[in-house]
């Protein structure tokens, strides 16, 4: 079936690589189960210009869409959403003033009349990651607190990625906004783990 936009539930799965992250995105089941692969992201490491590529399968046959920077190393940089064809979908960006203490994203659709801001559900949290950044020998162990993320526009939920608790990276991406394009979620959903902490 591959991705469709009446789909509305994902995990996303982080799969580590010496080269490159990886991500598998997967369809859920009614039971929260992993269901059908709709999509596989690769990531290269120590990029000057981020760019993930997202393909219809593990093969990197079929390229599904893609996200890039526009600009080189930047802690404000924009990421243009773009579909297989180079049509734009969209964009995301972090805030970087609110994000040192709280994770703040904004999205936007394109032709979108708003932007859609998310993020980091729990300030204790938020603050309880900061402080584990700033230990010695930390980036030895990951961040043992499952963090989540709530992205909202005009007062309403559009989407939301609730990381699960384990020592694999995996989010559980809902949307809630039937317009939402799916590859800009499922873009937004995996910069939260791989840009996390630009």
């Amino acid at each position: 079936m591959g991705l469709a936009q009446t789909q509305h539930r994902f995990l996303v799965r982080q799969k580590v690589t010496p080269m490159a992250n990886r991500y598998l995105v997967h369809t859920m089941g009614p039971d929260g189960e992993e269901a059908e692969l709709v999509a596989f992201a690769h990531q290269k490491r120590m990029a000057l210009k981020e760019h993930v590529t997202f393909y219809t399968d593990e093969s990197q046959r079929q390229v599904l869409f893609t996200f890039r920077a526009r600009q080189v190393i930047d802690l404000g940089a924009t990421y243009d959403v773009h579909g297989a064809s180079g049509t734009r979908l969209g964009s995301f960006r972090k805030d970087f003033g609110a994000s040192l203490l709280r994770s703040t994203w904004h999205l936007s659709g394109e032709g979108a009349a708003g932007e859609t801001t998310g993020q980091e559900r729990n300030q204790r949290v938020a603050l309880l990651r900061r402080v584990w950044e700033f230990l010695p020998f930390t980036d030895l162990v990951p961040f043992f607190v499952p963090y989540h993320f709530d992205f909202t526009a005009a007062g309403r939920t559009v989407m939301t990625v609730d990381k699960r608790l384990g020592l694999r990276d995996r989010y559980v991406l809902d949307i809630a906004d039937p317009e939402l394009d799916r590859r800009l979620a499922i873009a937004q959903a995996v910069a939260l783990d791989a840009l996390q902490s630009r």
